[in-house]
C-alpha cells in the first residue's frame, strides 16, 4: 500500500538567462475521471466527451534545466515510449515552435502514477512542462493560450494546465471550475496498461450517450447551491462508458470492480485500468488499500481541487532561488 507524499515547486538559478532560472522541478498530479460519458464523434474521428476531473495527490515531478544548445533532450527512459512520442518532448518541441524559441533542455521524469492505468500521468507530465518552460523560456504565456495549446496533445492535458476540478466537454478543452468534496480514495492498480487508442476505436464503444445538463447532474441527489459537490452522488448518476469495453478486453478489471464492490461503489477511471472508491476517511482508505490482494496494488489518496501546480505557476518569477514552496498531502 502506498499513500500521498509530501512534494513542493522549486526553482534554482546561476544568474543567467532572460529570467534567471536554470533548473525548475514541477509536481505532476494524477487525476481521476468521476465520470466518462461519451456523446458522440466528430468527423475528425475525435471524440465527444463528458467528464469530471478531480486531481490526488498521486504526483510524478517533472525536471527540467537549461542547455547552451538547441537540443531538447529527455533524459530519463519511459519502457515503451520512444523519445519523440514522449508527450513532454513533443510539449516541449511544440512550444518552441509556437513561439520561436531555440533554447534547448533536458527534461527528466521521475515517476510515481502508473502508466496506461488512466491516471493521466503523461498528460500531466506535459502540462507541467508546459508550465515550467513558459517560465523557463520567460516566455509571459497566459493559461489560456497554454491550454489552447495543450489540447493538441490531448484531452485532458488542459485541465493539468489550468489546474482546477473541473467539468469537462467537447474534446476536453471546455472547462467549468468546480468545488467538489476532496475525499480519500482507494485506488486499486493493476499490473498492465490500457490502450487509449484501441479502447476508443471499439466497436461495441458506446459513441452516443444523452448529453446530461452540468446544473442538472450536481442538483441530482446533492444541493447545488451548497458546496462541495457529493463525489459519491455524482458517482451515483453518472458511469464511464469506456468501463464494458475495457472489461471485455481486460476481464482482470471487472475481477477489481468485483473485489472493490465489496467495500464501496467503485468506478474505473478514464480508460482504465486503475478502479477507484471514495471513502470516509484517510483511516478507511489505507486499510482497504493494504488488503488489495497481489498482483494488485493498493493506493491510498487524497482528492484535491486545486493542482499543487498552481503554487508554481502563480509564483512571481524573481521569487529568491533558495525558496521552495511544499504541501503536506497525505501520509
Amino acid at each position: 500500500m502506498e499513500g500521498g507524499k509530501r512534494f513542493g515547486v522549486s526553482v534554482h538559478r546561476a544568474g543567467r538567462g532572460r529570467c534567471g532560472d536554470d533548473v525548475i522541478e514541477l509536481p505532476a498530479p494524477a487525476k481521476l475521471n468521476l465520470f466518462l460519458h461519451i456523446v458522440g464523434r466528430r468527423p475528425d474521428r475525435y471524440h465527444e466527451l463528458q467528464t469530471i476531473f478531480q486531481f490526488v495527490d498521486l504526483a510524478d515531478r517533472v525536471h527540467i534545466t537549461r542547455r547552451n544548445d538547441t537540443l531538447v533532450r529527455r533524459t530519463t527512459a519511459l519502457a515503451g515510449v520512444d523519445e519523440a512520442h514522449d508527450l513532454v518532448i513533443r510539449a516541449a518541441r511544440m512550444l518552441r515552435d509556437a513561439t520561436g524559441v531555440e533554447d534547448g533542455v533536458d527534461i527528466a521524469v521521475k515517476k510515481r502514477i502508473p502508466l496506461g492505468g488512466g491516471l493521466g500521468g503523461g498528460s500531466s507530465d506535459a502540462a507541467s512542462a508546459l508550465v515550467g518552460l513558459n517560465r523557463l523560456w520567460d516566455l509571459g504565456m497566459d493559461v489560456d493560450r497554454l491550454a489552447g495549446l495543450a489540447v493538441e496533445l490531448g484531452a485532458d492535458v488542459p485541465v493539468f494546465v489550468r489546474g482546477m476540478a473541473a467539468w469537462a466537454e467537447g474534446v476536453g478543452e471546455r472547462l467549468v471550475p468546480l468545488t467538489l468534496e476532496q475525499p480519500w480514495y482507494v485506488l486499486v492498480v493493476l499490473p498492465f496498461a490500457v490502450s487509449t487508442a484501441v479502447v476508443f476505436d471499439a466497436p461495441a464503444l458506446t459513441r452516443n450517450s444523452p448529453r446530461i445538463r452540468m446544473t442538472d447532474l450536481l442538483q441530482d441527489g446533492s444541493d447545488s447551491s451548497k458546496l462541495p459537490v457529493s463525489v459519491r452522488c455524482l458517482l451515483a448518476a453518472t458511469r464511464n462508458d469506456c468501463e464494458q469495453v475495457v472489461r471485455k478486453l481486460h476481464p482482470e478489471v471487472g475481477d477489481a470492480m468485483d473485489w472493490l464492490s465489496q467495500h464501496a461503489r467503485g468506478r474505473m477511471t478514464g480508460t482504465g485500468a486503475t478502479v477507484f472508491a471514495p471513502l470516509n476517511t484517510r483511516e478507511e482508505a489505507i486499510e482497504i488499500a493494504s488488503s488489495v490482494p497481489p498482483p494488485w496494488r493498493g493506493l491510498a489518496a487524497q482528492g484535491m481541487n486545486r493542482s499543487p501546480l498552481l503554487d508554481f505557476a502563480s509564483r512571481p518569477s524573481d521569487r529568491p532561488a533558495d525558496s521552495t514552496s511544499s504541501v503536506n498531502l497525505g501520509v
